[in-house]
C-alpha cells in the first residue's frame, strides 16, 4: 500500500488492493492465440516493452489457459439444437516420436434463439472415420443435448449410421458443395461447365420432384460418358434431396456446410503457422484461444425468427412447449 499522508494516492496502473498485474500474461495470451511461437513472443515483448520473458515462463503462463479448455470442452450444452453442422480439421500432431496428420472433429451448433456456437473439439487418433464421429455424438447426448433436427455432414462413409445411432429421428442433409466436388473429379475439363450447369439445375429445382427430373435428364445426357459421377448423384439421392422438404429460408441454411468450413478456414489461418503441434493439449488449447476470439463476432442467421417458426410447425411433436 502506497505510504502517503492522506492516503489519496491512487496507481494508475493498479487497482485499490491489488498488487500485481496480469497485463503481460494477457498479452501473451493473446499473441499465443495469433498462432506465434515462444520465441516470437519473447523477441515481440521485448521490442515492445523492453522486458525479457523466457520460453519456459511464456509455456508456464499459456499453460494457464489449460483449465479453461476443458471446462468449455465439458460444459453442459442445451436441451435441442435446430441445426447442427460436423466437420473435421486435420492437424500435424506429434505422436509417439512421429508426426501424424491427425483429425480434430468439430460440431458447430445453432440453438433454438438463433445462438451459433462451437461445441467441442475431439482429436481423433488419426485420419478421419465414421466409428470416431460415433463417440462425439454420443459426448454431445452426454452433456445435455436430447434432439438434433437436422445434421449437416459431408460424403463420409458411415455417417449418417453414426449420428442415427444415437439421434435416429435426426434429417441427414448431405453437403451439396462436397458432392459437386466428388463428381467433378471423374469428369473431363472440358465437360466440366456444361455438367455443373445440369447440376444446378437439380439442387436449385424448387422442389424435390422437379429435382428429380432434373436428375433423370443428367443421367440421360452424362451416363454414358461419366456413369461414377452420376451413380454417386443416384445412390446418395435421398441425403441430398433432405432439403426439399424445408422452404427456402430453412434450405438456404442447411444444403452446404459452408458455416462450419469458414469457421475452419479462419483455424487453418493460425495453425498453418505450425509445423506440427508437440501435443494434443496444445492443439486444443490454441483451437480453443482461436475460438474464443472467433465466435465474439457471430450475429444470429437472417430471418431467425421466421426459421424458428417454420421448425415449430415441421418437428411439432419434439418442439418444446411455449
Amino acid at each position: 500500500m502506497p505510504r502517503d499522508r492522506n492516503s489519496s494516492f491512487q496507481s494508475p496502473l493498479l487497482d485499490p488492493y491489488q498488487t500485481s498485474s496480469n497485463e503481460l500474461e494477457d498479452k501473451i495470451i493473446g499473441l499465443y492465440s495469433k498462432g506465434m511461437s515462444a520465441r516470437d513472443i519473447q523477441d515481440t515483448l521485448h521490442e515492445a516493452y523492453g522486458v525479457n520473458v523466457s520460453p519456459q515462463t511464456i509455456s508456464t503462463v499459456t499453460d494457464k489457459v489449460w483449465s479453461l479448455v476443458e471446462a468449455w470442452q465439458n460444459r453442459p450444452l442445451a436441451d435441442i439444437y435446430p441445426i447442427v453442422y460436423l466437420d473435421a480439421l486435420h492437424l500435424r500432431l506429434r505422436r509417439d516420436g512421429r508426426v501424424q496428420n491427425t483429425a480434430v472433429y468439430i460440431v458447430l451448433g445453432i440453438d433454438l434463439e438463433g445462438q451459433r456456437d462451437v461445441l467441442g473439439h475431439w482429436v481423433g487418433e488419426g485420419g478421419e472415420g465414421a466409428n470416431y464421429w460415433l463417440s462425439v455424438v454420443s459426448d454431445l447426448q452426454a452433456r445435455g443435448v436430447q434432439d438434433i433436427f437436422i445434421a449437416c455432414v459431408d460424403g463420409l462413409q458411415g455417417f449418417s449410421d453414426a449420428i442415427h445411432a444415437v439421434f435416429p429421428q435426426t434429417d441427414i442433409q448431405r453437403c451439396i458443395i462436397h458432392q459437386v466436388r466428388h463428381s467433378l473429379t471423374y469428369v473431363a475439363s472440358k465437360d466440366r461447365k456444361a455438367f455443373v450447369r445440369d447440376l444446378k439445375a437439380i439442387y436449385q429445382a424448387p422442389t424435390r420432384e422437379a429435382g428429380e427430373t432434373k436428375l433423370l435428364e443428367l443421367s440421360e445426357r452424362w451416363s454414358e460418358h461419366y456413369a461414377i459421377a452420376v451413380r454417386s448423384w443416384e445412390a446418395n439421392w435421398e441425403e441430398l434431396a433432405t432439403m426439399f422438404a424445408y422452404p427456402p429460408e430453412i434450405r438456404r441454411l442447411i444444403y452446404t456446410t459452408n458455416s462450419i468450413e469458414g469457421y475452419n478456414r479462419q483455424l487453418r489461418k493460425v495453425t498453418k503457422t505450425k509445423g506440427a503441434f508437440p501435443s494434443e493439449q496444445a492443439a486444443r488449447k490454441l483451437l480453443f484461444l482461436i475460438t474464443r476470439d472467433v465466435t465474439r463476432t457471430w450475429l444470429t442467421p437472417k430471418n431467425w425468427t421466421l426459421i424458428l417458426n417454420q421448425l415449430a410447425i415441421r418437428f411439432a411433436d419434439r418442439f418444446p412447449p411455449p
